[in-house]
């Protein structure tokens, strides 16, 4: 799953949303495919159609050498917030699309901090279009964390499509995902099974954080679906390999991890470095010998069936369990619970109904596919808080890109950055864009919106392939939340959530 900047989202800083409103034995995801030839890049209405809109010069600006982009860095890691940062230049620009700079930048980073903003659906969905941008080594903007913290070698992340090393591990990343789906249900139902085993006898004795036992959760069924690896099999795994994984992540993204609090000396500590491999070079290794020891068959069939080198093969599969998997769903699960949590219109009640409905022989994928509000409210909440935040592509040509109103001209080698959360805020698109609605994406007019549901470096409404950048997994996360939020309300009437904690919960009367 391509959620590999999950972690520019620090797990204490999820937002409250302003408002709410309110079988098979085998799984099949639609529209994942690998290729011999190419097809075309994702498109979608939005630029697909001719326009007759004025052209307009880009507006904003990159400031004083060093001094712009200072003062843009402070303000959007501590003055203003990341959100708040691109809200402001929108309305002092009049303009969803403008040039302003990013993180990281002065002074330690040898690297260009300004970019070109796009920040509503049509101006965005530019960056899914392959043949007018390049995604090498843009993944978290202009800098890339060191290649030491993947064994020396780029990862598929960081390849673009027209690199001929993307499409072999792409392939093999789709292929993986297809083998284990006979697995995915009872693997996970299994093990939050456990989860909940752990959590229940403790409630009596106050609230329960939900961090912990989420991410060994995440941990657990992300190494046994994706690499075939069971942490049960070594000790330290079963007890460490989250935060072996967590500490992985986190030294190397934290100059672009937006963190709220001890300022100014994040800003000073934090932002102003990178730091070096060698304070995790010993999680990193056990967490590659434990993939080398217990995934040995999925290894295997990168070198046979892929043509990749075991080295490769390990590291890629690390970078989809880390930055996509495990980064992601951490990210991803405590949004959909801060929604339960925060909810005050009874969704909870009509969850449970609409699950125990469906679900009458139990959960499949059949049954969860049928699950109309289960699967919108994962969608909002994909669409409020996206696990990432930020998306790049560096355009390869000059091109003409549209807004709504506008036509701008982009130079080739400029930067376009998206931030994804105001982009599907989108009023053009969303009605109410700031409200959490749970049905939003059901009935047609709901898989209309599909199509401008962008969390994915795509389209949800788009196809996976080895042409474009479209997360491989993005049919299995909203397919694994839907599963989560189904196996909750089998098990429970209802859930009271306190913070990151449980504090109660209600069994089903017999």
């Amino acid at each position: 799953m391509d959620l590999s900047a999950a972690y520019s989202t620090p797990l204490h800083t999820i937002k409250h949303p302003i408002t709410t409103k309110s079988s098979t034995t085998k799984f099949t995801i639609n529209k994942i495919y690998s290729y011999s030839s190419p097809p075309p890049s994702v498109t979608t209405s939005t630029t697909s159609q001719p326009t007759s809109l004025p052209t307009r010069t880009i507006p904003g600006s990159y400031g004083l050498p060093l001094l712009g982009p200072l003062a843009d860095r402070l303000d959007y890691a501590w003055f203003q917030g990341s959100e708040t940062f691109f809200k402001k230049r929108v309305e002092k620009n009049k303009s969803t699309v403008f040039r302003t700079n990013v993180p990281p930048s002065f002074p330690f980073f040898l690297v260009n901090p300004n970019v070109i903003a796009v920040l509503d659906v049509k101006s965005f969905a530019h960056m899914f279009d392959m043949e007018l941008v390049d995604k090498r080594n843009v993944l978290v903007g202009d800098w890339m964390p060191s290649t030491k913290f993947t064994g020396d070698r780029r990862v598929c992340a960081y390849l673009d499509p027209s690199e001929p090393q993307h499409e072999q591990i792409k392939n093999f990343a789709m292929d993986t995902l297809k083998r284990s789906s006979t697995n995915w249900i009872p693997t996970i139902t299994t093990l939050l099974d456990t989860m909940w085993d752990n959590i229940e006898p403790q409630l009596p004795s106050g609230p329960v954080s939900y961090i912990i036992p989420i991410q060994k959760f995440i941990f657990a069924f992300s190494s046994l679906c994706i690499a075939g690896a069971d942490p049960a099999n070594s000790p330290d795994i079963a007890e460490n390999g989250y935060i072996r994984m967590d500490r992985w992540l986190a030294v190397q993204l934290l100059p672009t991890i937006p963190i709220n609090t001890l300022q100014p000396l994040v800003e000073i500590l934090l932002h102003s470095f990178t730091y070096p491999f060698f304070l995790v070079s010993g999680d990193y290794d056990k967490l590659y010998e434990f993939i080398e020891n217990e995934g040995k068959e999925v290894v295997s069939r990168g070198q046979t069936e892929f043509n990749l080198s075991k080295e490769d093969t390990i590291h890629n599969l690390l970078f989809i369990l880390g930055f996509n998997a495990f980064g992601g769903f951490s990210i991803f699960f405590l949004s959909l619970l801060n929604m339960l949590g925060t909810d005050k219109t009874g969704i909870q009640e009509k969850l449970r109904k609409e699950v125990r409905e469906k679900a009458v022989s139990g959960l499949n994928f059949r049954s969860i596919q049928e699950m109309d509000l289960v699967n919108s409210f994962v969608y909002e909440t994909l669409r409020l808080n996206p696990p990432v935040p930020l998306q790049y592509g560096r355009a390869r040509k000059d091109f003409e890109l549209s807004s709504h109103d506008s036509v701008f001209k982009v130079k080739k080698g400029e930067l376009l950055c998206g931030f994804q959360s105001l982009v599907m805020k989108d009023p053009k698109v969303f009605d109410d864009p700031e409200t959490f609605v749970a049905e939003r994406f059901m009935g047609e007019k709901g898989k209309e919106l599909l199509g401008y549901l962008y969390w994915s470096n795509g389209p949800q409404s788009g196809t996976p392939s080895v042409s474009n950048k479209q997360c491989a997994g993005k049919d299995f996360v909203t397919f694994t939340a839907s599963l989560f939020l189904a196996h909750l309300f089998l098990r429970y009437d209802s859930v009271t959530i306190d913070g990151t904690s449980f504090s109660a919960v209600e069994k089903p009367k017999p």
